[in-house]
């Protein structure tokens, strides 16, 4: 991994949070530099914008790793077709960690705390999906996002 030495006094090698913070202060001889000790061709544009984006990048790349070859794949498919795939459920419901589901149901308040993919919360208790948790509050069949109020209108359903 390429280093630079930070533009102010200090340690020999600047932290990567320290190397992108200076890069709008370079010159851009300074910038043409760094974009050559990290790629092997220059672009055919002279934006600095893009070049401080991608210079960036590329840091954060070489420091934590890049894209998984699975979310390679489906970006060039993407690129390569103009489709999008369909969001999973979780992603169309906007369901991030920690995001904290209540429900009043027989006078009584539930709430649900989203952990992750498939991953809830109710009661201390770990559940896979909403559904799961809808049928052990009514002891009966329901679409776990329709009972939370969360499905879309488009996707219809009792609530």
């Amino acid at each position: 991994m390429t280093t630079f030495a930070p533009a102010r006094p200090g340690p020999a090698v600047a932290s990567l949070a320290e190397q992108i913070a200076q890069l709008p202060h370079l010159d851009m001889e300074q910038l043409w530099a760094r974009w050559d000790a990290l790629f092997d061709d220059r672009p055919a544009h002279h934006n600095r914008v893009y070049l401080e984006s991608r210079i960036a990048y590329r840091l954060q790349e070489r420091a934590f790793g890049g894209l998984s070859p699975s979310v390679r794949r489906r970006l060039e498919s993407i690129g390569e077709t103009g489709i999008v795939p369909r969001l999973s459920q979780r992603e169309a419901n906007g369901l991030l960690p920690g995001t904290l589901l209540t429900r009043v149901y027989d006078g009584i308040e539930h709430r649900v705390v989203t952990r992750g993919p498939n991953d809830f919360e109710y009661q201390g208790r770990r559940y896979r999906s909403l559904s799961a948790i809808a049928r052990a509050i009514t002891g009966t069949q329901w679409s776990g996002p329709a009972f939370f109020g969360i499905r879309t209108p488009r996707q219809g359903g009792k609530a």
